[in-house]
């Protein structure tokens, strides 16, 4: 179990205990046992529980009945209001999820906020939400959690802007963003961008060039196809992480847009998509970690391998590196081993000059897996040792294990130290 379903069932049951209006008092009772810790322990327990239900527990005893007021993380989510039907016909009671957010933000004590969270599915009242906005930044949160829908276009409150504390941005929304003619977050460290549509170049440039300390962005099913360029120019960025959207009908034809990232300092990129963008990785030297993951559709198969291709070679010093099975099918399926081999065409550089551990998971030993790793074992000159993790989703097939042991125990190696190991 873990620490937050614990919390939660612990609370549940003193809840269940105690009763409305009731105190207890003894000394093993467990409302006393909790209550007895101090303030920074029971914010911490209370920011594991959506804030509604942090108020219900204001009825536990004296101690509880105003420490909810000063609890650092808040959390609002109207979710629920999907729940409540009449004649099999939506209903949402917003009124009322609108008037309890105002009145715990009203009750609350002027000491500073940690976290913010706002989930609002059925709510599209944009003022309503700019104010709670609003009221968050007032009180120096430092974590601003939005998860918008409905509220097209959304416009970024000025409040947000110039906002000192303001650390952790994470925004998700199916709807336009709209930015002031300044964007500032002068200490913003992470980003994450959610289902967001850009209303063009300008934008992005303009969003990112505002974030002068960055150091985490993540880009996830954030509409794309309708720009031209992007570029994400960060020597302070350590961290980028992009999930492309699938596109379907009337998409599948654009050329989507070009993605030129210039960040000196980045270690880790993982991508996940299929690279309907052009992805421009420039001046990556501190790149070490590194996660592809490319489905390669079979109707796009030879356009998505070779721009799979174009970017890994990208790669040029990173140490860890995982990619998905499709992209060694693509591989298979367009190149071959011989003695006019165009594998270093192929091969990133690091694995040629810095990969020395090779972990292979799920090995089901079909020919697309055995060339990938036969071109690891060719290429790879200081390469260590290579560990083969055969599949276990089936049942084994000896014979094949055997002829795929045999393949690549005895291919010629760059690295005469290379240890291979099945297991």
């Amino acid at each position: 179990m873990t620490l937050h379903k614990f919390i939660r069932c612990k609370l549940k049951s003193v809840f269940l205990k105690t009763g409305k209006g009731h105190e207890q008092h003894e000394s093993g009772d467990t409302v006393d046992d909790i209550s007895n810790l101090p303030d920074c322990i029971l914010h911490q327990i209370l920011s594991f529980i959506p804030t509604k239900e942090v108020v219900k527990m204001s009825i536990l005893s004296t101690r509880w009945k105003n420490l909810w007021a000063s609890a650092p993380n808040i959390d609002f989510n109207d979710g629920l209001l999907y729940a409540k039907t009449v004649d099999g016909r939506c209903r949402p009671e917003v009124s009322s999820f609108i008037n309890f957010v105002d009145r715990v933000l009203a009750l609350r004590d002027p000491s500073n906020m940690e976290k913010f969270h706002l989930s609002c599915f059925v709510c599209n009242n944009a003022s309503k939400i700019h104010s709670w906005i609003s009221y968050a930044i007032m009180h120096n949160v430092q974590e601003l959690d939005l998860c918008l829908f409905g509220v097209d276009p959304f416009v970024i409150p000025r409040c947000m802007l110039d906002s000192t504390p303001l650390v952790s941005l994470k925004i998700k929304m199916d709807c336009v963003i709209e930015l002031p003619s300044h964007v500032s977050f002068p200490f913003l460290k992470t980003l994450h961008l959610s289902l967001v549509r850009f209303p063009d170049d300008a934008s992005t440039e303009k969003l990112f060039s505002g974030c002068p300390f960055l150091e985490e962005l993540v880009l996830l099913d954030c509409y794309l196809v309708n720009l031209n360029n992007i570029v994400i120019s960060s020597s302070t960025l350590k961290s980028l992480t992009i999930h492309d959207l699938p596109y379907f009908g009337e998409f599948d034809d654009t050329s989507g847009c070009n993605i030129k990232i210039d960040a000196v300092n980045l270690t880790y990129f993982k991508y996940f998509g299929n690279l309907l963008n052009d992805i421009l990785l420039n001046n990556a030297l501190s790149l070490i970690d590194a996660c592809i993951h490319i489905p390669i559709p079979q109707e796009r198969e030879t356009e998505v391998t070779y721009r799979a291709i174009d970017l890994l070679k990208q790669l040029r010093y990173v140490v860890s590196l995982r990619i998905s099975n499709r992209i060694m099918e693509g591989f298979g399926h367009h190149m071959c081993l011989g003695e006019n081999d165009p594998i270093l065409i192929v091969v990133p550089i690091c694995m040629l000059s810095c990969l020395k551990i090779v972990t292979f998971k799920n090995f089901h030993a079909n020919d697309s897996e055995i060339y990938f790793l036969k071109c690891i074992l060719k290429y790879a000159c200081v390469l260590e040792r290579m560990d083969i993790v055969w599949s276990k989703t089936r049942l084994p097939d000896l014979k094949k294990q055997a002829q795929a042991r045999t393949e690549l125990e005895t291919i010629q190696r760059s690295s005469t130290a290379c240890h291979v190991k099945f297991s």
